[in-house]
């Protein structure tokens, strides 16, 4: 009889030490009405500890789904206690998503995922479906793993030198070009580029943001077709002057497009921005370049209105970027 109440404390003593969470640690979101997106779903995946895609992702997708997509979004989240936590680099659960997803939305920033986990997105990169990466999406891994080291930012191998980035969304991470946390960014149109779908009904001057413009590696590959250059701004005010001198002699791009062909032959839509902060978020030109390109990567561009609505969903307060900025304790089931 001792035995048994010994063993039934000691069962219930380890039901306590190991953390349950009520809900899921994803967000998702149910397309609504009969838009474009009707019947596709989008994944997006966070998890960057500067940028507060934890914020600025889970906005974009209530806006999508006001156009018909389904879609989940993802998260680092603290297996101790299944909060959003950007610091934790080798979690971010729910990835088994992108087996049925028809566009991947990626900003993360370093992540050493598991093998189980990296999977997913390895396959679904593979097997030519389009994917649009977002700021730090350019240093999205940083991998220890065997299997997957070739995705790491600071890959060298001879077939897929500079990694994800480089190889699949175009560009790695080579430095900031504005000065960081003074600087803003301003959308120029390339020459040429201006009836691209993409840009559609956005007005000029209206894609702005307080993240600085990145630096690229100059001249930009062919295999990029550059939509906008990043106009260095004096402050974060969008009526900002432009930086005199070579910063902006010669502009950096910021938004191209290229074509992906995977290990198989399949030629898969990118699109990749540099910009896509919570605060760039704030901007309508900004939000209708991202919400055109979902359209434009799922070869949905002749459905891409004049005017789409671009229009915020519920509250949304971007918080600053900034490392540890975050706001702690929150959950996915907090962001519905």
């Amino acid at each position: 009889m001792r035995l048994t109440r010994l063993l039934a404390a000691l069962v219930l003593c380890l039901a306590l030490t190991v953390p349950t969470f009520a809900a899921d640690p994803w967000l998702t979101i149910e397309g609504s009405g009969e838009g474009a997106g009707k019947g596709k779903h989008v994944v997006l995946v966070s998890g960057d500890e500067e940028y507060r895609s934890e914020e600025v992702l889970p906005a974009l997708a209530k806006i999508l789904a006001t156009h018909g997509f389904k879609c989940t979004v993802l998260f680092a989240i603290d297996p101790k206690d299944g909060s959003i936590n950007p610091n934790v680099t080798t979690n971010i659960p729910g990835l088994e998503a992108l087996k049925d997803a028809d566009l991947l939305v990626l900003f993360t920033r370093f992540r050493d995922l598991p093998d189980d986990q990296m999977k997913f997105i390895v396959d679904y990169t593979e097997s030519g479906k389009p994917v649009i990466g977002l700021r730090t999406a350019t240093h999205a891994f940083s991998l220890k793993s065997k299997t997957y080291g070739k995705y790491s930012w600071s890959s060298k191998e001879a077939d897929f030198k500079g990694g994800y980035g480089k190889q699949v969304l175009g560009e790695n991470w080579v430095n900031h070009h504005g000065a960081h946390g003074k600087e803003g960014t301003r959308g120029i149109v390339a020459k040429g580029q201006e009836k691209h779908p993409i840009l559609k009904g956005i007005e000029p001057g209206s894609i702005f943001g307080t993240t600085d413009v990145y630096t690229v590696t100059l001249p930009f590959p062919e295999t990029n077709t550059t939509l906008l250059f990043g106009e260095v701004t004096e402050s974060f005010k969008p009526d900002s002057k432009a930086v005199a001198g070579k910063k902006n002699d010669p502009m950096m791009p910021i938004s191209w497009t290229k074509l992906y062909k995977t290990s198989s032959g399949k030629e898969a839509r990118i699109f990749t921005t540099t910009m896509g902060a919570a605060e760039d978020f704030d901007h309508e030109g900004t939000r209708r370049m991202l919400v055109n390109a979902s359209y434009w990567t799922l070869g949905l561009e002749d459905k891409i209105a004049d005017k789409s609505k671009v229009d915020l969903v519920g509250k949304y307060k971007a918080s600053p970027f900034g490392n540890n900025k975050f706001t702690k304790g929150v959950k996915p089931a907090d962001l519905k």
